[in-house]
């Protein structure tokens, strides 16, 4: 992995991991075709990730991680999804899922975190059968099953979110009446994956397979705070959170929680989508005269300002996120906390950055005409792509709900908000 220099400006470390993204951009779009293929990424570009720190750049500084800011992470994904989406999501992934490390006994975020070549996943709680985990000594007897585990085929360790019950399997309840979770880590090994059910139209590498356990025993030093984060973050505005004394690193980033950086990576994706897809329509309006058309692409104003139209779409879309991002970090440091109405803003700006992209791809795509349907061609996979991001939780309507709720001033779903 490439040394960064000691005392670094922020400036610095953010010309430092741009740089190393766009490095990284050639082999992946090289790539590409074997990432799709093979649903995972291979070999060879996958030491190059590792050489360039992709996977670490969530980790708490004690096991050899960036402790990046969120603003230049979302701004790297991008960058990575120029070269390929698949790839990353499953960065974006790994990343919010490898913050549990803050949570963890150093001595196990060392025996987890410090391979060079080290990634943590988990997915979706799916509840055939009930997630559950039942006290034994010395930590918990664990069944579940997850789904979209993505990233998981490149992955030493996975997660599993579980309802923690009692000796004799009964729920246990906080004081509200909700059920108390944590999120078992364990090793891949471990599990039952199943690799057969990936079949999809878009984001074919990321490989996001379902996984299983059966009485799993889990340790205890091996289990942190569900989704590693505080109790905050499901409370109502202006109500204080209890102290959180699970969490070890004291880092600015971990003041911020794991779904903060999940939501700024996976939508980031969007924007790295439509960045190469429209780059790529340039390059073909330059050569390119359609049969029935008595000039070139480029001569026509149509196509002309429909390129303007795009890349504005997809740069003020980035440029919003970016700076509210910036704006987080800076209360994170100086307040110990990011505030209630700049998460529901982060939320609003996440959001859309999915759907101003994807209105963009959908765009290039028409004018591409028949070229962008041939599969050599740097099109139809990043519509599939685009249309897969756009499906995904992050996109959904909700998220747009819960913010107008806010502004409305009605509670906004809490469970939305990073």
């Amino acid at each position: 992995m490439p040394s960064q220099k000691n005392h670094s400006t922020p400036a610095e470390v953010q010309r430092d991991w741009i740089s190393r993204a766009r490095a990284l951009k050639p082999i992946l779009e090289a790539a590409a075709p074997r990432i799709e293929q093979g649903q995972a990424v291979p070999p060879d570009a996958l030491e190059a990730l590792h050489n360039a720190g992709m996977f670490r750049m969530m980790l708490p500084k004690s096991v050899g991680g960036a402790e990046l800011d969120l603003a230049t992470f979302a701004q790297v994904v991008a960058i990575i999804a120029e070269g390929d989406a698949s790839v990353a999501w499953c960065i974006a992934q790994s990343a919010g899922c490898s913050m549990s490390a803050a949570y963890l006994d150093p001595e196990v975020a060392k025996e987890m975190f410090g391979p060079r070549d080290a990634v943590l996943t988990w997915g979706f709680a799916s509840n055939q059968p009930p997630c559950r985990a039942v006290p034994v000594k010395g930590g918990w007897m664990v069944n579940g099953a997850w789904t979209f585990a993505s990233g998981n085929r490149l992955s030493r360790w996975l997660g599993g979110h579980a309802q923690l019950c009692d000796e004799k399997g009964a729920p246990r309840l906080r004081p509200d009446g909700s059920v108390m979770e944590r999120t078992m880590l364990f090793p891949r090994s471990s599990a039952r994956v199943r690799d057969d059910l990936w079949d999809v139209v878009g984001l074919v590498g990321t490989g996001s397979d379902s996984y299983a356990v059966t009485d799993l025993f889990v340790p205890t030093n091996y289990s942190v705070v569900a989704r590693c984060i505080p109790s905050d973050q499901q409370l109502p505005e202006g109500v204080k959170a209890p102290p959180d004394p699970e969490r070890r690193e004291q880092g600015i980033l971990y003041r911020c929680s794991s779904q903060a950086a999940h939501q700024a990576g996976l939508t980031s994706v969007a924007i790295g989508i439509a960045r190469a897809m429209l780059d790529s329509f340039i390059a073909l309006a330059r050569k390119k005269s359609p049969s029935s058309a008595t000039h070139s692409l480029r001569d026509d104003t149509w196509i002309q300002a429909r390129i303007a139209h795009a890349d504005a779409k997809i740069s003020a879309a980035s440029a919003w996120t970016v700076k509210l991002l910036e704006e987080a970090w800076h209360e994170a440091a100086t307040q110990g906390e990011i505030s209630f109405p700049l998460r529901v803003r982060i939320r609003l700006a996440c959001t859309h950055q999915i759907n101003e992209a994807t209105e963009a791809v959908d765009m290039i795509f028409r004018e591409a005409g028949a070229t962008g349907i041939f599969k050599n061609q740097p099109f139809e996979r990043r519509f599939r792509d685009m249309h897969t991001v756009a499906q995904q939780v992050q996109g959904s309507v909700a998220r747009m709900q819960s913010v107008g709720r806010y502004y409305l001033g009605m509670p906004p779903q809490l469970f939305l908000l990073p």
